[in-house]
């Protein structure tokens, strides 16, 4: 989810009462709720973000060892910040408090990006598998809406619940709808065991795009709770081209096997370019049209280099 997001949750955890556990709770909630994304820094450093973003700063090592680390900042900003020139602060730090709201705070981090259909690698670094709730889109803003009040009407606590309810009635219809999904494609004739994305869209929470991985190529289409669900299929399809020489060769390029660990519904088109083919790689979760786009890459072939592909 986008950090705006998480910082509200922080600000929510805080409004409980979380605040009066300890002085520096409240920085604590808030820098917790945000701190798995100091990978965004691997796009500043020019680092493969795809390949980087929601991996080891996200993973299961990572939450064991967050809280500590945030712990001992809170600790040090304390004596040697809040305690310069021997002034008392109004409230001791617990060092124990600030270990639980940390821990509680980052794990509300990893939980919220599972919600939406870029994933999580939850087993980091030990496993790069992609985890997907396809639940949220990224940036929702009902819960901005419900998390915002809460900071200024009574009723704080009820607001995380009702963002609770909320996400936990995305799931169900998720579930459901895909269930219905594959329902359709078994009466037209197509495999109901295939790939399906129910992917969110911005703003309105009874609408979903679907995808549909057909094998040698993507279905399209839509479904929309009124209150029944409406499903329809687009008339045409998309290859993927995957079994073109051109599109394995570019596969095992290391910019396109670094492209294909973070790419859910990867897909191919081949250009000549002088003597050379220029492999498209993207992914339809994003977009449907080969062109410049931040969910694809771009893979050079020299000429002649598809006729070795295996």
């Amino acid at each position: 989810m986008d950090n705006l997001c998480h910082t509200l949750v922080g600000a929510a955890l805080a409004q409980t009462g979380l605040r009066h556990r300890s002085a520096l709770a409240v920085p604590t909630l808030l820098i917790g709720a945000n701190i798995p994304d100091v990978d965004v820094l691997s796009i500043v450093v020019g680092a493969d973000s795809l390949g980087f973003r929601r991996g080891i700063t996200h993973g299961v090592l990572a939450l064991a060892l967050w809280p500590f680390m945030l712990t001992a900042l809170m600790i040090g900003w304390d004596r040697l910040v809040r305690r310069r020139g021997g002034r008392t602060p109004p409230e001791d730090v617990r060092p124990r408090a600030l270990l639980v709201l940390a821990a509680i705070s980052i794990l509300t981090h990893p939980l919220l990006d599972w919600m939406n259909t870029y994933g999580m690698r939850w087993l980091m670094p030990f496993s790069g598998e992609w985890f997907y709730a396809d639940v949220l889109f990224i940036i929702d803003p009902w819960i901005w809406l419900a998390l915002g009040l809460a900071l200024v009407i009574t009723g704080r606590r009820r607001s995380l619940a009702f963002v609770s309810v909320y996400i936990a009635a995305m799931a169900g219809l998720t579930i459901v709808g895909r269930a219905e999904v594959r329902r359709v494609l078994a009466a037209s004739g197509l495999d109901p065991g295939s790939r399906v994305l129910l992917a969110p869209v911005p703003v309105n929470p009874l609408r979903r795009e679907v995808l549909v991985d057909a094998g040698d190529r993507y279905l399209f289409g839509t479904l929309v709770w009124s209150p029944e669900p409406r499903i329809s299929l687009d008339g045409g399809a998309m290859s993927t081209h995957a079994d073109l020489p051109e599109a394995r060769a570019a596969a095992s390029t290391p910019e396109g096997s670094a492209f294909l660990r973070w790419a859910r519904f990867p897909y191919y088109r081949v250009d000549r370019d002088g003597g050379a083919d220029v492999v498209f790689i993207g992914d339809a979760r994003y977009n449907r049209m080969a062109g410049r786009t931040w969910a694809a890459v771009t893979v050079r072939l020299p000429g002649g280099a598809a006729g070795g592909a295996p």
